[in-house]
């Protein structure tokens, strides 16, 4: 059965390594990957219909750059790749969006980064992994 990853990513180092390992494991398993970017946003405001819209405003174009300066690169580098790759930009909590979308995509696998936060930090403000690691519907993977 072929496999889809969801890779959670930001840009950062670490989550271009779990993206190279969800292609690597994509393509030895005849699989696909989708890559999807979380953009944090608490919809926990109470806001006036002026701001509301410009907060709409904003969220459209905060989708925008990212798809363009972030995600439409990145697809463009795996053109070639010979796996599947679609991409998603969202807004959200990430452990949330992440574990929500491998469930719409009817996923077997999440691939993250580790961001190498402090164990004390990751105490007092949780961390993607550890709530993800409880919410995913599939298996996370980790990647250093």
């Amino acid at each position: 059965m072929p496999q889809k990853i969801v890779v959670g990513f930001d840009g950062s180092e670490s989550a271009n390594r779990a993206l190279e390992f969800a292609v690597d494991r994509a393509k030895a398993q005849g699989g696909s990957v989708l890559l999807v970017h979380v953009l944090e946003w608490s919809p926990y405001s109470f806001l006036t219909p002026t701001e509301l819209e410009e907060r709409h405003k904003r969220r459209s174009e905060e989708l925008a750059r990212a798809q363009s300066a972030l995600i439409d690169p990145v697809l463009s580098r795996l053109g070639d790749a010979g796996v599947p790759v679609e991409a998603s930009v969202k807004y959200g909590h990430i452990a949330e969006v992440l574990a929500a979308s491998a469930k719409e995509a009817g996923a077997n696998q999440i691939v993250i980064g580790r961001t190498g936060h402090s164990g004390m930090a990751s105490r007092i403000f949780g961390s993607v992994a550890g709530s993800l690691a409880q919410a995913a519907p599939v298996p996370v993977t980790i990647v250093p």
